[in-house]
């Protein structure tokens, strides 16, 4: 059987056309994601890649298949899947195993639930910069909610308004983006009036509307 390393196979059956093609992304493209994918594995499941893979053809037509099921996902959720599933797995794991890695993106990347950042948020002390956040999407989320909002509103009406900001978030740092760190706002000269319930209230429909919620 003719052996050969997942580092000859860089194109995941693509011509380098359709590479160039691809979406860019920050970090690795999907096909650079691919390989480095079936190099993890072959690294860690020797033998049984071998025996899975073990010609050219069936590695082309492998990657080929792998880069086509996992084309939802963006590059760093891909290595970062296929890395934590090499630990968790003592045989090779099968298409179905990375997905469900993948789907689980958050906690790749030390990122909480929707539902579990917005009770971080709506708990958080004041100042809101100096939290110890569990992650600093949390934080650009729940300011873009507004935190009046977050402490005034009941959940029901402001959890997919949070939910919204902070999904887009999730999905930056996953492609790559780095938020920076909550900064310290110094203390205005003039506090201005909080607004009254009512005009919180026109605020936050007006605010729905605009994101379709």
């Amino acid at each position: 059987m003719a052996r050969h390393t997942s580092a000859s196979q860089t194109e995941a059956g693509q011509s380098s056309a359709e590479k160039a093609n691809e979406n860019a992304d920050n970090g690795p493209d999907r096909i650079d994601a691919i390989n480095q994918l079936f190099a993890e594995f072959e690294l860690a499941y020797h033998n049984q890649y071998y025996k899975a893979y073990g010609t050219e053809e069936r590695l082309v037509l492998a990657k080929k298949y792998w880069l086509s099921c996992l084309s939802q996902f963006s590059p760093r959720q891909i290595v970062a899947a296929a890395r934590q599933v090499v630990k968790k797995n003592d045989f090779l794991p099968t298409v179905s195993v990375v997905i469900r890695a993948c789907e689980d993106g958050n906690t790749l990347f030390g990122l909480p639930s929707a539902r579990e950042a917005y009770y971080e948020a709506c708990r958080a002390e004041s100042p809101k910069a100096q939290f110890p956040w569990t992650h600093e999407a949390v934080y650009f989320a729940g300011k873009a909610t507004d935190w009046y909002v977050l402490a005034t509103e009941p959940e029901d009406k402001v959890l997919p308004l949070f939910t919204y900001y902070y999904e887009d978030l999730c999905q930056r740092v996953m492609r790559g983006e780095k938020l920076e760190q909550p900064q310290r706002q110094a203390l205005p000269e003039h506090i201005g009036t909080p607004l009254s319930g009512d005009e919180n209230h026109a605020r936050m429909l007006k605010l729905r509307e605009q994101l379709g919620l």
